[in-house]
């Protein structure tokens, strides 16, 4: 199955940090960051962890659970947590899933299905793959995708900025302008015409071309 984005996350049943899960169960009804890892031990991997562990409030502001995924047994996942405490400043406090069967790597598609055998004897360059972030809305679908190299950090601040502009344009029928942050002018919606605008935007919009319209932020 090619995974795409506004496809279904496909859902399954796995052993975290946290015990048992079913992932469509676990999500709820809020929002949801998955995001992989090779190997455990890995030096690129250990930032990110401690990283997302640091910004886990501010996805909790905005109803957003996190997860990670890495191909090793869950015991490891709990290894390696002391290491990120000690290097990172902050232990993972959210769920690591572990997965020695390669089922969720292949199920997402970052792993080719046709690899036999589990995590044992892998490397994290065999699992180089394993390197992607997933937005998941309440409607369980997915809603962006990115794949990183080994050796280039996440820029976690950046998912964050994307789930403001996902959360935001779910709710209002605007898109967000390149860089945007939160407060930045948005742009109307080509779905929205001009007359439908002017009852939504009484006090009007600037219009530099008649299909690029801007207007403050809705709240």
């Amino acid at each position: 199955m090619t995974l795409r984005i506004n496809a279904e996350a496909p859902n399954f049943t796995a052993e975290t940090t946290e015990g048992t899960i079913n992932f469509h169960d676990w999500i709820g009804n809020g929002w949801a960051i998955l995001f992989s890892h090779p190997k455990d031990f890995t030096p690129v991997c250990t930032t990110e962890l401690g990283y997302m562990a640091k910004l886990k409030p501010e996805f909790d502001k905005r109803n957003t659970k996190i997860i990670g995924l890495s191909v090793d047994p869950v015991a490891n996942h709990a290894k390696w947590a002391q290491d990120i405490a000690e290097t990172q400043g902050t232990a993972p406090n959210y769920p690591m899933i572990g997965d020695t069967g390669l089922a969720v790597a292949k199920l997402y598609n970052m792993l080719p299905a046709e690899i036999e055998g589990g995590s044992d004897g892998r490397t994290a360059a065999d699992n180089a793959t394993v390197r992607t972030v997933f937005i998941i809305g309440p409607d369980k679908r997915i809603k962006l995708m990115i794949s990183y190299p080994m050796t280039t950090g996440r820029n976690f601040d950046e998912i964050l900025r994307v789930l403001d502009s996902l959360q935001l344009t779910a709710k209002h029928r605007v898109a967000t302008p390149v860089n945007w942050q939160r407060g930045d002018k948005v742009i109307i919606a080509g779905s929205v015409s001009d007359d439908e605008a002017r009852t939504i935007y009484p006090d009007g919009w600037e219009a530099p071309r008649p299909y690029l319209r801007l207007v403050p932020q809705p709240q």
